[in-house]
């Protein structure tokens, strides 16, 4: 052999020896591929998302009343803010000097006018004074003033007089003239009694007067010169002046005057009405041109709380203002770097979050809606958070409680804990908080997620709020006393406070630190048991989004009276009576591994609905009738029996069954071998050597094998129930070997690869199963006249 043969024959040899690829490669690979590329997207998306919802590019204002400043807290730039006490009091004198709108509707002047000539016509029309008829005197009477009827000798003179001065048409016509004229400044400018308006709601000595059919058309009137009390001698003289302008003889102008307003000032009603929609329209135009009343702060001069005293309400909103100077300075530069390091800091919990969840979660990782739901319940979390963080309220516990109930009840605690954690981590930062505030917040949470566990009635969530509460409480008052921070509603020294809300004032008296404190923890404790209240009603919710079940709604799934129960019993009774059978030794399997046995046994339940559509073909169905398979190829009788897999899952979607028990009917079987018809396949080739060989992968289920240890469980149970149906003598020790032989044949098979179950944990399944089936075909002792036991 040559020495380059040779030289080529080591070469190959040398290329033929290859590693493995290391860590770093085949992280490389595994981030090229585009459905992790999906994944880590969508990972930045929910980041930018929480990056803008919490505005991490500008620090978080920290201060919340009652709390106590450690040191001084000086004012950081200049600004100015607005005095709000002397710009109301001047908002209030612009209203109070507002000149408020009233209509006048004059009709009832001119009707009163009317009314008069009536009257004075009757009167006229007598000829003396005792020619008037009791109507017409008791008219005479209206017009007579107590003091003139006191004054005069004789009445039948003063009628005589009033007679005589209108005794000719043309003076009753100078008469209503004259009153008319003695009138028309109240017809334009209206009657009043008195002003409809307060002094805070506009002027007191002028109104602005419009017409009844004319709003835009106004004038200035002074109130003197409209308010009955007070226009009784103008009104006098204008009639004297009016009845001597018309004529009226001297001798007889006082006496018509004193006359017509002894009648006139009784029957006088009000013609003006208080336009308030519109007049409030104008005092506050009026109020909002006046300008605020600024006062300026001045940076490193100013102080705006003391150190050791709790901060008031009005205290905690000038440091808003100061806040907000503050974040106006800021350069966007300043902003760039912080919000890069927020968003730095929400990937690094994305990326820890996610290692945990590749190491003890991957399987989430593999169903891109559970993913996506997740992600959007962690943004969720956090807006809502930032909502009910308001100073108010202060109740953001609730919403991470929530999470962390939800994230326990779809997936499980440990993960629930580590994700409550981060969240409550960024819950804490974005409002400023400090690792007071984070410790109360986790606590909380974990105080709620370890308790949690299997939910077997509607009132383990309360209890678990309250057992929350109890926890929150306790954490608020040790975190409170070791900080030095009342963390509470209230303040903390023996001064009345005036606390605005709204409108209104109140006044309360401030409390001890230990009062504080307490009232505060109570507040957390409450919002804790609220908590657990509010998940007992959105659980059905929390099922429906993860597409999880509850042991609430797995039982209320294993009722007998479930429609496809009572179909399945109607249909295939030997069906129905062996899915009954493995429920039983399924579930005690299940829970001797600590997996979820009623999972485990409502999937039994359901696991051979598919049967069903052709009850026929299987054998527990057929009875004393013929085997239908006698007529049928052994393929074609495999492909009748495991059509009751596909068969029975599109039932359970029609019929809206959950995932979870889909997945038990679509893997109870694996990718088994359909043993029988197998075999009876390999005897038909060998006794026709001109037919083809056995495929067996034909001849075995499509699978998916068993995901989970629940799933492992019920195909173990599935095969050994129906197996020992078979035995002609169920000894325990034949049970124990046939149960034995099918759990090393399934587990040679492969079929437990992907639900993680141990041998240790296959082994006491074993166990369970022997017992459980011992105890279902015990023997019995034979009576006396029986011929067998």
């Amino acid at each position: 052999m040559s020495a380059g043969s040779q030289k080529r024959t080591r070469s190959d040899r040398v290329a033929s020896v290859t590693l493995p690829p290391g860590r770093v490669a085949r992280t490389r690979y595994y981030l090229q591929q585009p459905d992790v590329l999906v994944r880590l997207g969508l990972c930045v998306l929910a980041a930018l998302a929480m990056w803008l919802i919490t505005g991490a590019w500008t620090p978080a204002f920290p201060y919340r009343t009652g709390y106590v400043p450690p040191r001084d807290v000086v004012a950081r730039v200049e600004f100015s803010v607005e005095d709000a006490a002397r710009t109301e009091a001047l908002r209030q004198q612009a209203r109070s000097e507002t000149l408020t709108l009233y209509e006048n509707r004059s009709q009832p002047l001119t009707q009163l006018q009317q009314a008069l000539k009536d009257k004075v016509f009757l009167l006229t029309a007598a000829e003396s004074y005792d020619a008037l008829e009791a109507p017409a005197k008791t008219v005479w009477r209206e017009f007579l003033p107590e003091t003139l009827r006191a004054e005069m000798s004789d009445e039948a003179v003063v009628f005589q007089d009033f007679k005589d001065a209108l005794q000719r048409d043309t003076q009753l016509e100078s008469f209503q003239r004259a009153v008319h004229n003695a009138l028309t400044d109240w017809e334009r400018d209206g009657i009043l009694k008195s002003l409809s308006h307060g002094p805070n709601e506009g002027n007191q000595s002028v109104i602005l007067v419009h017409p009844a059919d004319a709003e835009n058309t106004t004038h200035r009137v002074e109130v003197k010169d409209v308010r009955i009390p007070e226009f009784d001698a103008k009104l006098n003289s204008r009639l004297v002046e009016e009845f001597r302008k018309e004529g009226v003889p001297e001798q007889h102008v006082d006496l018509m005057a004193k006359l017509v307003f002894h009648w006139l000032k009784p029957r006088l009603e009000p013609t003006l009405t208080y336009n308030e929609s519109a007049s409030r329209r104008m005092a506050e135009e009026a109020a909002a041109r006046v300008n605020p009343v600024m006062t300026t702060t001045y940076a490193g001069q100013t102080k705006l709380a003391l150190a050791g005293q709790p901060l008031t309400a009005k205290q905690v909103a000038n440091l808003y203002r100061e806040h907000r100077a503050v974040l106006a300075n800021m350069s966007y530069a300043q902003m760039l770097v912080r919000g890069l390091a927020d968003f730095g800091m929400f990937i690094a919990m994305y990326v820890l979050c996610g290692v945990y969840i590749w190491f003890n979660e991957r399987r989430l990782l593999t169903d891109m809606r559970r993913f996506a739901t997740l992600l959007g319940t962690v943004v969720a979390t956090v807006t809502l958070a930032q909502f009910a963080s308001d100073d108010q309220w202060r109740a953001e516990l609730v919403p991470l409680i929530l999470f962390g109930m939800t994230i326990a009840v779809a997936y499980r605690r440990e993960l629930a804990l580590v994700l409550s954690a981060a969240v409550s981590l960024v819950v804490a930062i974005s409002l400023g908080q400090g690792l007071a505030e984070f410790v109360i917040l986790v606590s909380a949470v974990a105080g709620a997620v370890l308790l949690l566990g299997r939910i077997r009635n509607r009132t383990k969530l309360i209890y678990v709020g309250a057992f929350a509460g109890l926890v929150v409480t306790l954490t608020t008052i040790g975190v409170g006393t070791v900080v030095g921070q009342p963390l509470g509603l209230m303040k903390m020294d023996t001064a009345p406070v005036t606390i605005e809300l709204g409108n209104s004032e109140q006044t309360f008296w401030q409390t001890s630190f230990a009062t504080s404190l307490l009232a505060m923890s109570a507040w957390n404790g409450g919002c804790a048991l609220i908590t657990g209240i509010l998940m007992t009603g959105l659980l059905p919710f929390v099922e429906r989004l993860f597409d999880v079940q509850t042991d609430l709604s797995l039982l209320e799934m294993s009722d007998a009276a479930h429609p496809l129960l009572q179909e399945l019993a109607r249909r295939a009774p030997g069906t129905y009576n062996h899915s009954i059978n493995v429920a039983s030794i399924a579930e005690a399997a299940a829970d001797s591994i600590g997996a979820n046995g009623l999972l485990v046994r409502v999937g039994a339940y359901f696991h051979d609905i598919g049967k069903m559509l052709k009850p026929g073909y299987f054998v527990e169905n057929q009875g004393q009738q013929k085997n239908q398979h006698e007529s049928l190829l052994p393929a074609m009788s495999t492909l009748v029996i495991i059509a009751h897999v596909k068969d029975g899952a599109d039932l359970a979607r029609q019929n809206h069954l959950p995932q979870s028990i889909i997945d038990f009917i679509e893997q109870h079987h694996g990718t088994t071998l359909v043993e029988y018809f197998y075999r009876q396949a390999e005897k038909r080739c060998e006794e026709d050597p001109t037919l083809d060989g056995v495929d067996e992968s034909s001849f075995r289920y499509p699978g998916p094998k068993p995901q989970t240890k629940e799933a492992g469980v019920m195909m173990l149970a599935d095969a050994v129930e129906s197996a020992c149906r078979a035995l002609v003598e169920p000894a325990p020790a034949r049970i124990e070997s046939l149960v034995h032989d099918i759990a090393m044949r399934r587990l040679m098979d492969g079929q437990f690869d992907q639900c993680g179950m141990t041998l240790q944990e296959l082994h006491t399944i074993e166990a369970s199963l022997i017992k459980s089936l011992i105890a279902n075909y015990h023997g019995r002792v034979k009576y006396p006249g029986q011929a067998s036991a």
